[in-house]
């Protein structure tokens, strides 16, 4: 029934039919509520698997944690090629234009498939000298290269998990991609127990068992996406062109250019990050990781909420609808804080009990939940900076907003925090991520309400 009543609201869009400020809030929190589930089980499950990571020690801990900052980068960028396609795909659904949305799929398929290939080549490549680069010791160096050289081999199945994921929410379907991520992270925690501990392969077998998780995910996202998707399906049609034409192609760079540079500069920022950190000794390093993974759990459900953001402005963009596009969006940045602010204040509460799942380490424990304390503060503004990203990239507005995001992080949060790290250590890190935080949801409200980001929308 739910499905069917969201399927039924979606319509509205495409056929511009009136909806009540009640049918709006339904179909945002109904397209939300199943990505925050897979949002919320991939961070527990990955709770789960940092710590049998972490149980192994402080050295494996920190190991992963050194490398994982590049690995979000290779990530950003897969996702971001991905995201040039997929709202392509929501403005020709929302305009009733199925023959163009499925016309897209086909040459995203090609696209993603050479670019993932590419990023793969780079980092097995880069993966010896890269926990080198990053400020890592001998004693992690060699456990790190191997973690990421496996996780870059298998970029592929990430890039088409994905690809499948994306081209499926945006198409209005959250319960699909939504089920299969926590089939994966429940994949990802019985594989790593098994590579971790029954085959005694360390972080090795953590790498393994993400890859193979990956894997199957990947095929089964793709199976409902092109075989059973009643609007992007492609088994069972007409066969038509895979090639990539240059309208397609070059809209993908348009949308799609802005997030990677984003994704490389805030990945790049990411890294300096961790090069701030690395000198502060392995405990702050993992204290400093594993308490990221805590924080996740507070601004996965941001981050689901986004998702249904995109889909609903980039349905009601393509639609031509400016008024409804508008209301999607302050509704759904509204519904994230509100959440976010509940969570941050759990983690303020939990913080401790938090960390001791993941190590049993006293002064990782202590360090770690004294930073979520601070950065408990910011989850209202942060939650404002997702879920406003979200809506700008549903309406194919993705410059401006990128070139916020890395004027934040470069000339606030870096800028701070190697101004506090010497003096503070690692609390002086997070107090630096809070305060950048704090501007950056600031400044994306304020484009949220007096931003021209609507101008481009075509009237129906």
């Amino acid at each position: 029934m739910a499905l069917k009543e969201n399927t039924d609201l979606l319509s509205h869009i495409r056929e511009g039919r009136e909806m009540t400020q009640a049918e709006k809030l339904r179909l945002i929190v109904s397209l939300s509520i199943p990505s925050i589930l897979a949002q919320i089980s991939a961070t527990v499950m990955f709770f789960i698997d940092a710590s049998m990571v972490g149980h192994l020690g402080a050295k494996a801990s920190a190991a992963i944690g050194l490398v994982e900052t590049t690995g979000w980068l290779m990530g950003g960028l897969g996702a971001a090629a991905n995201m040039g396609f997929s709202v392509q795909v929501a403005h020709a659904i929302g305009a009733n234009d199925f023959k163009r949305a499925r016309r897209i799929l086909r040459q995203s398929l090609v696209c993603c498939l050479i670019f993932s290939f590419v990023i793969s080549t780079i980092g097995v490549l880069i993966s010896g000298p890269l926990p080198y680069w990053l400020g890592g010791t001998e004693e992690i160096a060699h456990d790190a290269s191997v973690y990421f050289a496996i996780i870059g081999l298998c970029g592929i199945f990430f890039q088409m998990n994905g690809l499948g994921s994306s081209m499926l929410k945006c198409s209005g379907n959250m319960k699909i991609p939504s089920a299969l991520n926590i089939l994966s992270c429940v994949l990802d925690v019985v594989f790593n127990y098994f590579f971790i501990y029954i085959l005694n392969m360390g972080v090795m077998g953590a790498a393994i068992g993400t890859g193979l998780a990956e894997l199957i995910t990947a095929a089964l996202m793709l199976y409902f996406l092109l075989c059973r998707s009643e609007i992007l399906k492609l088994v069972g049609r007409p066969r038509r062109s895979f090639r990539p034409q240059a309208d397609v192609v070059n809209n993908a760079i348009k949308i799609g250019a802005p997030m990677s540079l984003q994704h490389m500069l805030m990945g790049g920022a990411q890294i300096v990050s961790t090069l701030i950190v690395a000198p502060l000794g392995t405990i702050a390093i993992a204290a400093h990781s594993l308490a990221i993974t805590v924080e996740s759990l507070c601004y996965m459900p941001g981050y689901g909420i986004a998702d249904a953001a995109t889909t609903l402005v980039g349905q009601s963009f393509g639609a031509g609808q400016r008024q409804l596009t508008k209301s999607f969006a302050r509704m759904s940045v509204g519904l994230g804080m509100t959440v976010m602010t509940v969570m941050g204040v759990l983690m303020f509460v939990f913080a401790p009990e938090l960390m001791s799942i993941l190590t049993p380490v006293t002064d990782i424990i202590d360090l770690g939940s004294l930073c979520l304390r601070i950065e408990a503060f910011a989850e209202p503004m942060f939650a404002a900076s997702i879920v406003c990203y979200g809506v700008f990239v549903g309406a194919g507005d993705t410059l401006k907003p990128s070139i916020m995001n890395l004027t934040s992080m470069w000339a606030v949060r870096l800028s701070l925090a190697a101004l506090l790290a010497p003096t503070y250590g690692l609390t002086g890190v997070w107090v630096a991520m809070a305060i950048e935080l704090t501007i950056r949801g600031g400044i994306f409200l304020l484009r949220l309400f007096f931003g021209n980001w609507t101008k481009t929308i075509k009237a129906s």
